[in-house]
């Protein structure tokens, strides 16, 4: 048998061994950073405290803030969030001297599922959501009204929205399709570790 069982992976298995890389790199990179810090223990702290925050958001990305630009009464915040991807948040001018945004600061973005807007992804999508996040059907599970989808991005991240189970007959989606997360800027909670 030159090339194995014969066997395929299923698109669940092929997102669990995607999942597992992901962490093997993230393990890899926080006990670098640990490695760096850990003689300055107030450094050591604030490290091990990012791992602390739970929230009832299904979506949360860590990034870092690439630009802050100020208007007459909100700000608009974008962050990175690796990948190639980044994420547009319109806040108040509060908000970001309160969080200490600025270039270069790490901050989490949260979206809630229902906030997110799915449209097949054709490539000519026109909306006024300032967000669009494309990537691939992983998951599609049906419930007695709502539907939960999970789309994964280039990148091996992941963004679910609870959309209706007649949306989902409307646009025929299915696992495998191509598929973009419409999110306003508006939509989007920022937050930092203390």
């Amino acid at each position: 048998m030159q090339h194995g069982g014969g066997t395929n992976l299923t698109a669940y298995g092929r997102r669990m061994v995607m999942v597992y890389r992901h962490m093997e790199k993230e393990h890899a990179r926080i006990l670098s950073q640990l490695g760096q810090v850990a003689d300055n223990f107030e450094q050591y702290f604030q490290l091990i405290r990012r791992f602390d925050m739970q929230t009832s958001s299904r979506n949360q990305f860590l990034g870092t803030v690439t630009k802050v630009t100020n208007g007459p009464v909100n700000s608009e915040v974008i962050l990175d969030i690796g990948g190639g991807d980044e994420l547009v948040a319109v806040i108040t001018h509060n908000s970001v001297e309160h969080l200490g945004l600025a270039p270069g600061v790490q901050a989490y973005a949260l979206v809630k599922a229902p906030w997110i807007v799915l449209a097949k992804d054709d490539g000519k999508i026109k909306t006024s959501a300032r967000n669009h996040l494309r990537g691939t059907i992983v998951s599609l599970q049906e419930g007695a009204v709502n539907a939960e989808v999970i789309i994964e991005l280039p990148g091996g991240k992941t963004v679910t929205s609870i959309i209706t189970n007649d949306s989902v007959q409307d646009m025929e989606l299915k696992v495998g399709d191509k598929a973009s997360a419409l999110i306003k800027a508006s939509h989007i909670i920022l937050a930092v570790s203390n």
